[in-house]
């Protein structure tokens, strides 16, 4: 799923440029992506998408400007882990991040269902949070976001 979600990414700019669901699934399948594949990606964008326009009606437009403290719930800490907590909180101190954006991207990765979800995997939910809102971190976030732990050089997308 990750792997169609990074080449959406870098194939459309911004989700509206994407074609329609169905011409997607075409498009990725002939890129050679797995049907079941392509199809966890398009349910989790769409969710994703719904999730977008619950919280920004839900939630009054402060609360992205707020200055609390989240606290995190066992299940949270189970599935993000300490590593992905510590870095949601960067972010969000960075401003890369705000405290509604936060609130979907652990819902988001709370949807992948994996019992702790890697640090990589959080980046590009954190990245596709962004995108689908049409918002895009500068240079130096964007190197942060695709920096691997064991390499100091940038890496590759796709």
């Amino acid at each position: 799923m990750f792997d169609v979600l990074v080449y959406l990414y870098e194939t459309y700019y911004r989700p509206d440029a994407c074609p329609d669901s169905v011409a997607l699934a075409k498009k990725l399948s002939a890129v050679g992506f797995e049907e079941e594949e392509i199809s966890k990606a398009l349910g989790w964008l769409t969710d994703l998408a719904e999730t977008n326009s619950e919280f920004s009606g839900q939630y009054p437009q402060q609360t992205a400007f707020s200055f609390g403290i989240r606290i995190y719930v066992q299940q949270e800490y189970d599935a993000l882990g300490t590593a992905a907590i510590g870095f949601i909180q960067f972010l969000e101190a960075a401003k890369v991040l705000n405290p509604l954006q936060r609130e979907i991207v652990i819902e988001r990765a709370l949807a992948v269902r994996e019992s702790q979800l890697s640090l990589d995997k959080l980046k590009v939910i954190v990245l596709m949070v962004l995108w689908s809102q049409g918002k895009e971190p500068d240079g130096l976030m964007f190197d942060e976001l695709f920096l691997d732990d064991d390499d100091p050089e940038p890496r590759m997308l796709h």
